[in-house]
């Protein structure tokens, strides 16, 4: 079964699974307002800042939340360890990835990502609603160690770390949101916004082996992925998946990695 799912499969399975909506973008607007103003029918707005990520701190801006604190959240939305679980954002799935990630890590066995969000939904002609469903509590149980996970260190001696941010923060020729610009020494530059096309939908998986193995990210290899706080490096976690390469997330990401000035930081191409 593939990871990820179509709108017209969706559309066919709707009251079969459970639907999260992840819509959420790096300073705003909300994605509460999104989901207020139109959904898919029967969706549950998923919040990225209280449901996906803990409080902000030594940890990163988006640190792994507990395993208690994330199995409240996952019953508060209705999501059961039984029944699979599909999760969307606004087109890119940038967002979607950590709820797929998050899930997965922490034990759910069936989690499929809307390929092109919201967006191909609706250009589908598939039908949006204002009306916001009465949940059923759900019965998930929280385990972590379902996907394998970096911490700084792991991150540090990683052979084929892949850094999913934007080339110019990359080169630390910018960084609009954390106070140190640069990368993690030996970290390729491999924008996230590389694995997918205009539409916002993941490109063939046989592109996507191709794009990673440039990288020298191919099945068997030791692979992991950073990006700012851990949102985007989901992403590029769940294209690698695609293109049959498994790939450790660093959570933490480079937000993380700047809160020990003893960590190394390097800037320009390598």
């Amino acid at each position: 079964m593939s990871t990820l799912i179509t709108p017209a499969e969706l559309d066919a399975a709707l009251g079969e699974v459970t639907v999260l909506d992840v819509r959420w973008r790096l300073g705003g607007p909300p994605g509460a307002e999104a989901y207020a103003a139109g959904h898919i029918p029967g969706a549950v707005f998923c919040d990225m800042d209280r449901d996906l990520a803990a409080p902000p701190g030594k940890g990163g801006r988006h640190p792994l939340p507990t395993a208690e604190a994330f199995q409240e959240a996952m019953r508060r939305l209705g999501v059961r360890g039984s029944r699979p679980v599909v999760v969307y954002d606004e087109a890119d799935s940038m967002a979607a990835a950590r709820a797929w990630w998050t899930l997965r890590y922490f034990g759910h066995p069936d989690v499929r990502v809307l390929d092109g969000g919201l967006r191909a939904w609706t250009e589908a002609g598939l039908p949006v609603t204002t009306e916001v469903p009465r949940v059923e509590p759900g019965d998930f149980t929280a385990v972590p160690g379902g996907m394998p996970m970096l911490d700084a260190d792991g991150a540090a001696t990683t052979k084929v770390l892949l850094d999913a941010r934007a080339p110019e923060r990359y080169r630390g020729e910018t960084e609009p949101i954390d106070p140190v610009a640069g990368h993690i020494p030996g970290a390729r530059c491999a924008p996230a916004t590389g694995n997918v096309d205009a539409t916002g939908r993941f490109l063939p998986p046989e592109e996507l082996r191709r794009r990673f193995a440039a990288f020298g990210a191919v099945p068997g290899a030791d692979v992991g992925a950073y990006c700012g706080s851990g949102i985007t490096a989901a992403h590029q976690v769940l294209a690698l998946h695609l293109a049959g390469v498994d790939a450790a997330l660093y959570v933490g990401s480079w937000s993380e990695w700047i809160t020990d000035p003893s960590r190394p930081v390097a800037t320009g191409d390598e």
